[in-house]
C-alpha cells in the first residue's frame, strides 16, 4: 500500500494561549482535490505553514510522500503559492520564472513559458518588465506560472484566485482541471466555496481549530438539507466543536 501524499497525525499548533489547530488528522490520497474552507482565523494558512515546516508543530506528526515534512526533501515534489505572493521587486518576469524553473530542475524553454502565460492572460511583454511594475492581478498569475511551469506532483495553493478578474479565474480552473487530468494532487484554500465545490472533489470544513466537516461538496449540502453550498457551510459552523 502506497503512502498517501500528506497525512497529518494528531497535530496542534497553539500561539500562545490561543489554539488554533487541535489534533488534526489529514489524509490526502495521490490524485485527489482538496479544498480547505473555514472562516477568516479558522487555522487554513497555519495548516499550510506546518506542512511546508514554516513553524514548529506542538504535538504530532506531518509526512509529504511518506516523508516528515521538516525535511527538505519532503517539499521536492510540491509547488506552493503562498495567500500574499510577494516576487523580489528588482527581477524582471522572465528573470523571476527563470529563477523558479532553476530551483525546480526544469529546462527554461521560453515557447512553453509563454504558452502558460497565453494561458493565464497575462501579457507576454511583461516577461521582460520588471515585477514592481506589474497590477495585481498580473503579480497573481506570474506566481501561477511559475508554480504551473515547475510540473509537480502536489500543489499547494493558499487563496490562488486572489485579485484575478472572472476570466482569470476561469483560465486558472482550466489549467487545474488539466492537472487533475494528468494525475496531479491539489491542496486548495479559498473563501469562494463556488470555487470549491467547482474545482475540488473533496473538502474540509475547518472551525475552531478542528475539521467539522469532510466529503464531498455534495455530502456537505446532503448532510445539513441544503440546496446551496454556502447555506450547508453556515450550518456546519453552527453545531457546536468539543474539545
Amino acid at each position: 500500500m502506497t503512502d498517501p501524499v500528506v497525512r497529518f497525525s494528531r497535530v496542534s499548533k497553539s500561539f500562545g494561549s490561543t489554539a488554533v489547530l487541535r489534533e488534526i488528522d489529514l489524509v490526502l490520497p495521490e490524485g485527489q482535490f482538496l479544498g480547505l474552507a473555514g472562516l477568516n482565523g479558522a487555522g487554513k494558512t497555519t495548516l499550510i505553514k506546518c506542512l511546508l515546516d514554516f513553524c514548529d508543530l506542538d504535538t504530532g506528526d506531518i509526512s509529504i510522500h511518506g516523508i516528515a515534512c521538516h525535511k527538505p526533501q519532503a517539499r521536492s515534489r510540491l509547488s506552493f503559492l503562498p495567500e500574499r505572493f510577494i516576487p523580489p521587486y528588482f527581477l524582471t518576469g522572465r528573470e523571476f520564472v527563470g529563477t523558479m524553473l532553476r530551483l525546480a530542475h526544469r529546462d527554461y524553454d521560453e515557447s512553453r513559458i509563454r504558452a502558460m502565460f497565453d494561458d493565464l492572460d497575462l501579457d507576454q511583454a511583461a516577461l521582460g518588465s520588471p515585477v514592481r511594475s506589474y497590477s495585481k492581478g498580473m503579480t497573481q498569475k506570474l506566481g501561477l506560472a511559475g508554480c504551473f511551469l515547475s510540473e509537480r506532483d502536489l500543489y499547494v495553493l493558499d487563496e490562488p484566485m486572489t485579485g484575478l478578474d472572472p476570466s482569470a479565474r476561469a483560465r486558472v480552473k482550466t489549467i487545474l482541471m488539466r492537472l487533475r487530468t494528468e494525475g496531479r494532487t491539489l491542496l486548495l484554500t479559498s473563501h469562494s466555496l463556488a470555487d470549491i465545490e467547482e474545482i475540488c472533489d473533496h473538502m474540509l470544513v475547518l472551525h475552531r481549530g478542528r475539521f467539522a466537516f469532510c466529503g464531498t461538496p455534495r455530502e456537505l449540502r446532503g448532510e445539513f438539507g441544503e440546496s446551496t453550498l454556502e447555506n450547508a457551510f453556515l450550518k456546519c459552523i453552527e453545531v457546536p466543536v468539543h474539545g
